[in-house]
């Protein structure tokens, strides 16, 4: 390893929320943070009203100039805008854009990429909720050098981080952020020397749709219950009943048989194609998420329902 103790000169990338963590880190570690890139702003809200991103509204209060270009590919004029930065090093999470290879040469150090795996497994854009649909029982961050194919740099620096059976996303998301940040000073200071990523192993977490949140009921109960923590809060996992799409973020697997989707009791418990899970939390469209047994005092699902 080679110590790097001055601060560098680096640009971040990112939009989501998981970003904001390593944006902070990096700022308060005295790095020079000559540009924050981001989604642009987009309509939230009932009114559709023009929203920044988290990095963006970070970067406005760390007082750090802000870019957020639509698109990179062919911008020639963002490229060299880019590169009149004269950047030591562009530090990338959850960006959003693809970089051309323009950009990933312009850094003196390249561009560096806070992955949330334990790369070569889980590339790809969804590898936080991955991790917990396949049962991994950990997962990590990668500080990764980027190139141009997906994921697939090679590495500077691992942290694994454990998945138990009660993970849920929105915990292992903040996990992965905090390590991420961690991971990325150590790495700018350290400049350790970087590992191919090895040829076996690869799998691809793709991007995640609504309709993947719905509950196909003849899967087993253990991979129902592990896509509900998974997938909640987005795109959050539902079943249909008279016409209404019933949003689920908790439930537990129990002992239980029958057709899958069929109510085994008056209590929330569904068969599955192995054994059956137990509701504990459901959300009617446009109403508050509530517990299961105030919910279905509101609306039943009787024992013999089949839940589509």
């Amino acid at each position: 390893m080679n110590s790097q103790k001055r601060p560098l000169r680096l640009a971040f990338m990112g939009s989501p929320d998981f970003s904001v963590p390593a944006l902070r880190a990096l700022h308060d570690a005295g790095h020079e943070i000559a540009a924050v890139y981001c989604q642009p702003p987009k309509p939230a809200g009932r009114g559709q009203k023009e929203t920044p991103c988290p990095v963006h509204r970070a970067a406005l209060e760390l007082g750090l100039p802000v870019r957020h270009p639509a698109r990179l590919k062919r911008d020639e004029a963002e490229h060299a805008a880019f590169a009149a930065l004269g950047l030591d090093v562009a530090v990338v999470a959850a960006y959003g854009l693809i970089l051309p290879k323009a950009m990933l040469d312009a850094p003196r150090r390249g561009c560096l990429n806070i992955h949330a795996s334990l790369l070569p497994r889980w590339r790809g854009a969804g590898p936080i909720q991955a991790a917990i649909l396949a049962g991994d029982h950990q997962t990590g961050i990668t500080i990764m050098r980027m190139e141009e194919g997906l994921d697939t740099g090679p590495m500077l620096l691992k942290e694994a981080v454990p998945i138990t059976p009660a993970t849920t996303t929105p915990a292992l998301h903040d996990a992965l952020a905090e390590a991420g940040a961690r991971l990325i000073l150590e790495a700018l200071a350290a400049n350790p020397a970087a590992t191919p990523q090895p040829e076996g192993g690869v799998t691809y977490a793709p991007k995640l749709a609504k309709e993947d949140g719905r509950l196909v009921w003849t899967q087993p109960a253990e991979a129902l219950e592990r896509r509900i923590r998974a997938l909640n809060p987005w795109p959050g996992t539902f079943f249909m009943l008279k016409g209404e799409a019933i949003r689920i973020s908790a439930a537990s697997v129990e002992a239980g048989q029958g057709a899958p989707g069929e109510a085994l009791d008056d209590a929330g418990l569904i068969a599955c194609g192995e054994g059956a899970i137990r509701l504990t939390r459901l959300q009617r469209p446009g109403r508050a998420a509530m517990a299961a047994e105030a919910f279905l005092r509101g609306l039943p699902i009787p024992a013999g329902t089949r839940l589509e």
